[in-house]
């Protein structure tokens, strides 16, 4: 105790306690209470906190004004002294002593622990409404600290220990104080089987039953009116797991691997994906998801996706660009804010560069692109160039053993140097080359971009890329608007190739047509050409580092205005039937990857607080699942009480699985309360101890119905 003060009395009510030893035998042992402290608050109203205190030790307890004489056993004696101390420092505080409060002060001096009652029960999580949540007993002190210091916390007990409750109150702490994004609540609706079908009422009338406790805490921990706000905005999303697992794409999905577009339906763990970066990132999880409805995610320039609508994109709004901030969202959540007036509302990730697997090409790729844009490959004769530029073509005659020759004001024919020797015509390896790409016979309508230059390094697709916008494109800059690239042409295959190769270069490709047909004419040399073949013309934006020109004409003008920073944005979403999906996981740092057009998605929960209740009910591959949905920036708490499995006979709960697994892992806790911990009514730990005591006892009886059926199988 403090220093001996004056202070308020007690009445004589204060008898000593019959059961306890004489106190002739044993000197006094004299306790002041500091007059600052109100000792009715102490003693507790009718002295029935000092009824308590009496009851709990061996010793005699005897009050007269501030003054506590103890008598008794030395080591009951000590430890009353220091419940008295513990409690006047709890007071100190501005908290209020409670019955309640003293005999958790108690069981935790019983414990012969060095962590003080005080800091155990004065450790405040959250206040709210004049409502301060804390934990009661020295086990919940410890489970919320793991929870600060661990990435994944298990917290494994019987009901009514606060497990879910403190794990959410540490949630909604941290998205108060910035450290999450958003709050994931989260229980599986195994009374339902999860087959919620078959009840009557919308969605939400089927499921809110067993999200029902988590909203009853929410309202504890937060204002009312909040409460729906943070719920429309998904900063609070409540849904049962089988809901939550969604995040998927059809089987068919094309996803970009280091060789080319693989179907997702194809990965296995441990294959190689394309990440936002550029670069591969191993496949850490595959989980089928059955049949969902899909969406059709289209972006400005044309390019889409399917995904369900529980899948999750990475995005920037018109708020977000002023502190370089992003978002993540669910499909859904995108529908509502496509537009803003005149301003589109959720810009995409656009893939940096994408270094496919290097291979050997048989020709220059801007060679290539030069004959591909202004060249002939007949395949029958001699390919030819139809350009008056000597750049150009200077470039054509740099091919080994090639040398160009000039057949008219714009023609030139790249020939075999020394074709003739000893009378004998040797084959043109340009024309040779043409013809192995599948090019040769192609016409301005009917050229490609070969695969095996299109899936090959990004200094082969910039190269290509740069022979083709060196004939048919140029640039253009206009007053108040970004510097951008036009590229033309009347083939459709190449149209789509070079939309390809910018995409994959990090870029913007927006297509248009101009039709062939028509009053519409040309010049040429002077004479109206009326042209045969529908025109295409490409929009195209690429970014900083990626120069689309070496023509020093062309690249100097791009150089003066271009280079700015393409944007993608999400343009429609539509319904898109019923198909067959699957999600996967990556081990990117920003969770993303790319999938078809090279859109970059996510699929992780990023910066987000998830909460996992009763999951002695989730089978142990929903348990690895939810497990490997963990982002980065994020933490999880997983609750549950491996006694109450409410799962199929024969299924085991990934919750006890999932301890024998994941023990002795870096960064993840398991922590267990027992009926010590129960802070509901004072009865339900006597209850919880009864039914641990009897199933112990019953269970180890020979010629009992518990020995005979072995260990538990429903009820673990």
């Amino acid at each position: 105790m403090r220093e001996p003060t004056t202070g308020p009395t007690t009445g004589p009510g204060t008898a000593a306690n019959p059961g306890s030893p004489s106190g002739a035998e044993t000197p006094p042992h004299s306790v002041v209470v500091p007059h600052s402290v109100n000792m009715v608050a102490l003693l507790g109203p009718g002295d029935e906190h000092l009824t308590l205190i009496e009851n709990a030790f061996a010793a005699d307890v005897h009050v007269r004004g501030n003054l506590v004489t103890l008598r008794g056993e030395p080591a009951e004696v000590a430890l009353v002294e220091r419940l008295l101390d513990e409690l006047v420092t709890i007071i100190r505080t501005g908290q209020g002593v409670t019955p309640e409060t003293v005999e958790r002060a108690i069981g935790i001096l019983r414990t012969e622990t060095t962590e003080r009652p005080a800091e155990v029960l004065s450790l405040n999580i959250l206040s709210n409404r004049g409502r301060t949540i804390r934990p009661k007993t020295l086990n919940q002190k410890r489970y919320v600290e793991s929870i600060d210091k661990h990435t994944i916390t298990f917290g494994i007990g019987p009901a009514g220990t606060g497990k879910t409750y403190l794990a959410m109150a540490k949630a909604v702490q941290a998205l108060q104080s910035k450290n999450v994004n958003r709050i994931i609540l989260t229980r599986p609706a195994v009374e339902a089987g999860e087959r919620l079908g078959f009840l009557p009422g919308t969605l939400s009338e089927k499921i809110d039953p067993y999200l029902r406790p988590l909203y009853d805490a929410l309202h504890d921990m937060l204002d009312p009116e909040s409460i729906p706000k943070l719920l429309a905005a998904n900063t609070i999303e409540v849904a049962p797991l089988a809901y939550m697992r969604g995040r998927a794409q059809p089987l068919a999905t094309p996803v970009a691997t280091p060789a080319g577009f693989r179907p997702i339906g194809s990965l296995r763990v441990g294959d190689l994906v394309i990440g936002q970066s550029g670069v591969p990132t191993p496949v850490l999880g595959v989980y089928p998801q059955g049949r969902k409805q899909a969406l059709r995610v289209t972006t400005q320039d044309g390019a889409s996706t399917l995904c369900c609508a529980e899948h999750l994109w990475t995005v920037r709004t018109p708020e977000d660009k002023r502190d370089g901030t992003v978002r993540t969202l669910e499909t859904r959540e995108l529908v509502d804010g496509l537009r803003r007036g005149h301003i589109r509302g959720y810009e995409v990730p656009l893939v940096e560069p994408v270094e496919f697997v290097p291979q050997d090409v048989p020709m220059d790729p801007y060679a290539l692109g030069l004959l591909l844009g202004h060249g002939r490959p007949t395949g029958t004769t001699t390919s030819t160039s139809a350009t008056p530029d000597p750049g150009l073509v200077t470039t054509l005659g740099m091919l080994d053993g090639i040398e160009v020759t000039r057949e008219s004001r714009f023609d030139h024919a790249p020939r075999l140097r020394d074709g003739h020797r000893g009378g004998v015509t040797l084959g043109n390896p340009v024309t040779a080359v043409l013809r192995e790409l599948g090019l040769g016979g192609t016409r301005a309508a009917t050229r490609f971009v070969p695969d095996v230059y299109k899936r090959n390094s990004a200094r082969v697709r910039v190269a290509l890329l740069q022979g083709l916008l060196d004939t048919d494109g140029g640039s253009l800059s206009q007053a108040a608007r970004t510097p951008r690239v036009l590229y033309r042409t009347t083939s459709p295959r190449l149209r789509d190739d070079v939309v390809w190769l910018v995409r994959s270069l990090g870029g913007v490709a927006q297509a248009r047509t101009r039709p062939g047909a028509g009053p519409r004419s040309a010049l040429a040399h002077g004479r109206a050409v009326q042209p045969r073949h529908d025109v295409h013309v490409l929009d195209i934006r690429l970014p900083a580092g990626v120069n689309p020109f070496r023509r020093p004409r062309q690249r100097t003008a791009y150089d003066a205005t271009g280079g700015d920073r393409p944007m993608r944005f999400v343009d429609s979403i539509e319904p898109a039937g019923e198909h067959e999906m699957v999600c996967i996981q990556v081990a990117a740092g920003d969770s993303l990857y790319v999938t078809e057009d090279f859109l970059v998605t996510h699929n992780t929960l990023n910066d987000a607080f998830v909460v996992l209740d009763e999951a002695q009910n989730t089978s142990p591959e929903q348990m690895k699942m939810f497990l490997t949905r963990l982002g980065f920036g994020s933490k999880m708490v997983v609750t549950g009480d491996v006694t109450q499995v409410d799962l199929p006979s024969g299924t085991r709960s990934g919750l006890r699985i999932v301890q024998d697994i994941l023990t002795g892992i870096e960064d993840v806790s398991f922590n267990r309360l027992t009926a010590h911990d129960v802070v509901r009514h004072r009865l339900v730990g006597h209850i919880v101890a009864a039914y641990d005591e009897y199933d112990a006892r019953t269970e180890s009886e020979p010629g009992s119905d518990a020995h005979r059926r072995g260990p538990r199988s429903t009820r673990a």
